[in-house]
């Protein structure tokens, strides 16, 4: 923390150290990048495969802007909307 004209200034780590201290906050950033996470995931399996969101979003019986909005990771999904993507790559959903 700085004191600067009698404002106090703190840095980004002090900010976020303070709020992962918050049970609903740290709950919530943990979701957040579990989501995050299984978006990296979604878009790897599809390039991987050598796949353009078009031909995904075909297989998956959805729109391609649906498959670049769940890439782009500022939007959330349906799990049946992943259900559907998972099938594409012979995968399953599994709630535990």
């Amino acid at each position: 923390m700085k004191i600067i004209n009698g404002l106090k200034f703190f840095t980004t780590e002090e900010t976020f150290a303070k709020s992962m201290k918050s049970p609903d906050f740290r709950k919530e950033y943990e979701d957040e990048v579990a989501r995050l996470k299984l978006v990296r995931q979604i878009k790897d399996l599809r390039l991987a495969q050598h796949m353009s969101q078009k031909k995904m979003a075909s297989k998956a019986n959805m729109s391609q802007s649906i498959i670049a909005r769940i890439e782009s990771g500022r939007h959330s999904f349906s799990v049946l909307t992943l259900y559907r993507i998972a099938k594409v790559f012979g995968k399953e959903v599994k709630l535990a």
